[in-house]
């Protein structure tokens, strides 16, 4: 386990590295820089803070400094949306909104996926069975915006107002502001879940201690949920690895379309302001986040089932 650990380190840092180096790449080859705005400043005040925080040295040269800090813990400060703030302050005040939205809407996903899943292969070529797969199948062929828009047009009033939810995130509301954004969030997810699951309990169902299980004359109901169904949600964890980390750190769709104040939303300006190191902080801090997921995936397998080898060295 040891030796299996220390190569996911190693392979996360060059991994985190490779995403530093794009991203910045990436931003540096966009056309305007974070000083371009209506007021269009004159050419010497963008001259002096391009001096002030390094804009003007070569991309390389760039690059070099932030890695070196980075290693320090520094991810920089705002250049343009909260002006010298520390990147890393607003990170770990956006997060937690995010995370909030995305416990909720990660845990609803999760119970109804993997239930309707279990039902689906329970049910397997009965109307509940069409019904659950034609579900599924629309709820991960739609985009997030058109979920979130229909949420929006169906729940909150054409006018924004009147309707039996609110049109803006708001925390003096309450849970109520929670639900659409929950909803539409978790939606994807609990399609895909539920898919997985399915397919994967119909295999365990075809295995022979499943019919030795129903020989021993238990009922159908008490084989899927407590046998099949540890080893029918290995594959739900694959995804769920990934998953948590995406939706802990906020849909930037969903996010933009509530107006909810997390660190998905302010992604999507910050990219639109061109802050490059709020930008490029947000960018390493999920990165790091969905490979500790995906570790924490990879160690809860053996929890699950600790028959399974993480690597072959480790035997």
């Amino acid at each position: 386990m040891a030796k299996y650990t220390l190569k996911r380190f190693a392979s996360a840092l060059v991994t985190i590295l490779f995403v530093i180096c794009v991203t910045f790449l990436l931003i540096n080859s966009i056309p305007g820089g974070p000083w371009t705005s209506d007021k269009n400043p004159s050419k010497a005040t963008v001259e002096a803070l391009n001096e002030k925080y390094g804009l003007n040295k070569p991309p390389i040269v760039q690059l070099g400094k932030y890695l070196e800090n980075l290693a320090k813990g520094d991810l920089g400060v705002s250049l343009k949306m909260q002006k010298n703030r520390p990147v890393a302050e607003i990170i770990l005040e956006k997060f937690p909104v995010s995370a909030g939205i995305g416990f909720f809407a990660l845990l609803w996903s999760l119970i109804a996926g993997i239930f309707l899943g279990s039902l689906a292969a329970l049910k397997r070529g009965t109307w509940a069975d069409s019904l659950i797969r034609v579900v599924c199948t629309v709820g991960v062929s739609m985009p997030s915006f058109v979920i979130a828009s229909l949420l929006l047009t169906a729940f909150t009033g054409k006018d924004g107002t009147g309707g039996v939810f609110p049109v803006i995130f708001d925390f003096s509301l309450g849970f109520k502001s929670y639900i659409l954004p929950c909803f539409a969030l978790g939606l994807y997810s609990m399609c895909y879940i539920a898919r997985q699951t399915r397919a994967s309990m119909l295999d365990e169902l075809s295995k022979d201690y499943i019919r030795t299980a129903r020989a021993m004359g238990l009922s159908s109901f008490t084989v899927v949920f407590s046998q099949a169904l540890k080893n029918a949600v290995i594959p739900v964890i694959t995804f769920m690895g990934t998953d948590i980390a995406l939706v802990f750190c906020g849909g930037f769709v969903v996010e933009t379309v509530f107006s909810v104040p997390g660190l998905g939303r302010y992604f999507v300006q910050s990219i639109q302001n061109r802050d490059y190191p709020v930008i490029l902080g947000t960018t390493v801090f999920l990165a790091a986040f969905i490979i500790l997921m995906n570790f924490l995936a990879d160690v809860l397998y053996k929890a699950v089932d600790p028959r399974i080898e993480l690597t072959k060295g480790d035997r």
